[in-house]
């Protein structure tokens, strides 16, 4: 009988191979990041899940391997046979690929290759000179490694996976055997009602240790599955109607009920403004990457000085926290007020290419001239298309800098002291009339890049985030000292505000300490060398603005206005790092992960997260941000009213 089934031996071959691929890797991984993950009780387990996952991927990946050796006509045996060997070496080089890959991934993102690893992808121009310049000693031992794996098989893959002929009714009667096996590797379990899926990985509240039990094949298909088969929030994270999620979001706008303008668009509403003898100009400057870790003011390290004084002049938020880990995760909400959703940011969807409320949207309606500026090129993450169509007139990426003037060039565009000078030019351009803008700088940002003899180096080598944030501070500084020259200053609100850490990364279930981020606002009508200590959002920040504006206007944003929000009001803010979501009010902090009951924890210092018995309520508040985020782009139903 043994004799009989040799013909599946180059099968199960390939499936070891497989197996002992990820396997080894998720040893070396534990031991690269074993300070990290000894520290989780039980971190062991993740062996044991984590081989449970191994063999559901290589039973995903012999499915077509198993048909043609059992089906083939005896006729094709020996073209099948050519097929098969070459499948197999391709399928377990990309297994290795994505293995080699991994460590680098999570040094930066603290997860496996993901939905971000794809995303990537369709961006070589920035992301490759990145590569070359960040991780070079990575991407030469990914090299090597593969060249050498490819040596390995060209001279050894046929006798490896050299196959013997076996009667075609052998094979059949062997298939169905060999198609239950594999029907029950991949679905985890046969006895289980559903298969098995990335929740089931968790065993642990560190995230990191729950993704190693995975394996990096597993999750970027996931994330390819995700991508064309997008689950709805309900089934995802629990069921409710809209008409309660849009009941609960309210409560938490604090707004009177004649403030709401429109039942067609649930939270289109009346916001009023300070007074002022004409309207403001309002200028956000977005920056790449700045964590609260990073700034001097807010008692992260002393890379800020100029950031630091300017704080003085205004109204600094100290407690305020990003809604997402990517760029576009903070457009989306500083632009547009707009809630993180369980899909990409709305900057990537198709659905939003126009008609979608913004703040440049709804001061574009009042007569101002809206901008983006930006130093590298505005078609990355699709931010061009999705600001052309939603309210912004002029789009100034690196092909509208001048050359001659500019100070520096780097892998992601212009330097940030080139986007303060282009800015400060277009300003002073445009005159009397009111301006809306938004810069968005890039110099923070691997590789690190910058012009020399600016600042004084804060380590060694060179090029390190704590020097880049020193350089990207001092060009914060040179703006202001552009702008306090010229006319229109003293008619403008400035916000400099962060988009998001530049690693986001912690031993809890979700590193809620990584998304506190600083926010500066200064101009009239904004208090001087004061603090907002209170728990707030970056969904907050589009609406205190329009509050500054000096005009009254009509907006959907679910975010407050922190200039009029009563003291008695309780903090909150919303967060998403990869499916997992954070609703926080005040020290309590609901956890909603796909497939898993909601958990709650006390937060203690921002680093620690204490379990607590669930409020039921709280959770449903939670669920009612995350499923109304979904409902309203679906359902375009966060716009503006008519004119």
């Amino acid at each position: 009988m043994i004799e009989k089934m040799k013909f599946t031996r180059p099968l199960l071959r390939f499936f070891c191979a497989g197996l002992c691929i990820a396997s080894a890797s998720r040893v070396i991984l534990v031991i690269l990041f074993s300070e990290r993950v000894t520290r989780t009780a039980d971190y062991w387990w993740l062996f044991p899940v984590g081989l449970r996952f191994d063999v559901i991927v290589m039973s995903y990946l012999a499915a077509l391997p198993a048909a043609i050796t059992c089906l083939l006509p005896s006729r094709w045996l020996t073209a099948g046979e050519r097929f098969l060997r070459g499948y197999y070496t391709v399928a377990l080089l990309l297994v290795t690929f994505l293995e080699l890959v991994t460590p680098s991934f999570i040094h930066q993102f603290d997860t496996r290759p993901n939905r971000l690893f794809l995303e990537y992808l369709a961006y070589p121009r920035e992301v490759l000179p990145t590569l070359l310049k960040g991780y070079p000693v990575a991407l030469l031992l990914v090299g090597v490694t593969l060249a050498a794996a490819l040596l390995l098989a060209v001279r050894r893959g046929k006798r490896f996976f050299r196959a013997t002929t076996a009667p075609a009714i052998t094979r059949l009667l062997v298939f169905p055997f060999l198609a239950v096996a594999l029907v029950a590797g991949a679905r985890g379990s046969l006895t289980s009602k559903r298969p098995v899926n990335a929740s089931n990985a968790i065993f642990s509240n560190d995230q990191l240790t729950n993704t190693l039990a995975l394996n990096s094949p597993y999750t970027l298909l996931h994330a390819i599955y995700s991508l064309k088969h997008k689950a709805s929030p309900s089934r995802a994270y629990g069921s409710m109607d809209k008409e309660e999620a849009y009941r609960r979001v309210k409560t938490y706008m604090h707004l009177p009920p004649d403030s709401f303008t429109d039942p067609s668009i649930p939270f289109l509403h009346r916001q009023p403004s300070s007074p002022a003898a004409r309207p403001r100009n309002i200028v956000i400057l977005l920056q790449e990457s700045l964590g609260a870790g990073f700034v001097g003011c807010l008692g992260g390290l002393p890379l800020t000085p100029r950031l630091d004084a300017l704080a003085r002049e205004g109204w600094l938020f100290t407690n305020l926290y990003c809604t997402g880990t990517r760029s576009v995760r903070g457009i989306e909400a500083i632009v547009a007020g707009f809630p993180p959703s369980p899909s990409a940011s709305v900057v990537k969807l198709d659905g939003v290419r126009s008609g979608f409320a913004t703040i440049a949207s709804v001061l574009q309606r009042h007569g101002y001239r809206t901008s983006f500026i930006y130093g590298g090129m505005s078609n990355f993450d699709n931010m061009g298309a999705f600001f052309a169509g939603n309210g912004f007139d002029d789009i100034i990426d690196e092909r509208r800098f001048d050359p001659d003037a500019s100070a520096f060039k780097g892998t992601w565009g212009y330097s940030d002291e080139d986007l303060a000078r282009e800015a400060n030019d277009y300003f002073k351009r445009l005159g009397d009339a009111p301006f809306f803008s938004l810069l968005f700088s890039t110099s923070n940002h691997e590789p690190f890049e910058f012009p020399d003899g600016r600042v004084e180096l804060f380590e060694q080598p060179r090029n390190t985030v704590h020097n880049a944030i020193k350089y990207a501070d001092y060009s914060i500084g040179r703006f202001f000292d552009l702008a306090r020259r010229e006319a229109y200053f003293e008619n403008t609100v400035f916000l400099v505000v962060a988009d998001h850490d530049t690693r986001v990364y912690g031993k809890n279930l979700f590193p809620l300490d990584k998304f506190r981020i600083p926010a500066l606002m200064i101009g009239p009508g904004v208090p001087v060398n004061a603090r907002h200590e209170k728990l707030a959002s970056q969904l907050d920040l589009p609406v205190t603005l329009l509050g500054l504006s000096g005009i009254e206007t009509e907006h959907p944003m679910p975010g407050r206005d922190l200039s009029r929000l009563h003291d008695t009001v309780p903090g909150r803010s919303l967060s998403q790092f990869m499916e997992i979501n954070a609703f926080r009010v005040e020290d309590q902090v609901v956890i909603l992960q796909p497939g898993r009951a909601a958990l709650q924890f006390r937060v203690e210092n921002d680093t620690t997260l204490l379990p607590v018995p669930l409020d039921a309520e709280l959770a449903r508040d939670a669920l009612a941000h995350v499923v109304s985020a979904e409902f309203l782009y679906k359902d375009k139903q966060y716009r503006l009213g008519k004119e």
